[in-house]
């Protein structure tokens, strides 16, 4: 019936694939937790321990395949009609998740189910603030907003959709750092008008990601872009920072921008690993970022 993949790296996965088991016992339902470790160096011993567990496989890749092509292997090996791409650190907000979605797949046919993502209440350290003010603010979105936009603020976890689908319109493997292959996947189902069904049946995400990793990890994922718009995978006009690069542009403004930014950078820096980082000074960050790849 279902097939639960959970890429991993770097990461203790063996608490979750332990809940998600728990579940999936109970309601007696086929089932496989498949979980791929993509060349890790640590926790190999406590992921190994999945393989002792019925129904469970841990597995670890011989050579960094990238999140995409991470989870369209885990596809090709799963067995059954239904996957779920799950998230290594993020957990249920309940013990019926699994029963929530089984029950949607009794009685419709969904090609594709969203769930939704919350982030944990508690504030972190000071240390760890920025990504949870960021997912709190920019990734948490209710239902009825989830609603009326179909294609907007899905993320490619807590995913519930048809094997074949994603056989059909895999991850794009031409992206081996991180940033924009959700992007580029959910646009390929936006474009064959395959349907994302919105539901509330959250994960958790436990991101302890401290504020400096987050920052160089933004800066990745804005070197990506900038990478994949180049080499025209992505059209600029479709993301909200190549789309302002192209306006500013235009206005012949990026060179301003860049000129603050390259000036301005320690401050903003200052302030983003501060007790109370500004997330527009982020979003301003990573435009001058850009702005100065342009260069």
């Amino acid at each position: 019936m279902l097939s639960i993949l959970i890429p991993t790296y770097n990461y203790n996965v063996f608490p979750l694939v332990l809940e998600l088991k728990k579940q999936a016992d109970n309601l007696g339902i086929q089932y496989e937790i498949l979980v791929q470790d993509d060349l890790s160096k640590e926790f190999i011993a406590e992921n190994s321990k999945i393989n002792l567990l019925e129904n469970c496989s841990f597995s670890l890749n011989a050579e960094n395949l990238g999140r995409g092509k991470n989870i369209n292997v885990l596809c090709a090996k799963s067995r059954y009609d239904y996957v779920l791409i799950m998230e290594a650190d993020a957990l249920a907000e309940n013990e019926s998740y699994l029963k929530n979605y089984t029950e949607i797949l009794s009685k419709w046919n969904p090609d594709v189910i969203f769930g939704g993502v919350k982030y944990p209440e508690t504030i972190p350290s000071k240390e760890k603030l920025l990504r949870w003010k960021y997912g709190i603010n920019r990734e948490t979105k209710s239902l009825q907003h989830r609603l009326k936009n179909q294609y907007d603020f899905v993320f490619t976890w807590n995913l519930l959709l048809k094997k074949e689908i994603l056989l059909q319109f895999p991850f794009p493997e031409f992206i081996k750092q991180y940033g924009y292959e959700d992007f580029i996947f959910l646009e390929n189902l936006r474009f064959n008008s395959v349907a994302v069904t919105h539901i509330e049946n959250t994960l958790i995400h436990h991101n302890n990601e401290e504020s400096i990793d987050f920052i160089k990890k933004s800066e990745r994922a804005v070197k990506n872009l900038h990478h994949l718009v180049y080499f025209h995978k992505i059209d600029p006009k479709k993301i909200r920072l190549s789309k302002l690069y192209v306006i500013l542009n235009k206005l012949y403004l990026t060179g301003i921008v860049k000129a603050i930014y390259l000036k301005t950078k320690k401050r903003i820096l200052t302030n983003l690993t501060s007790e109370n980082p500004d997330l527009y000074l982020l979003d301003f960050y990573k435009l001058g970022y850009y702005c100065n790849l342009k260069k």
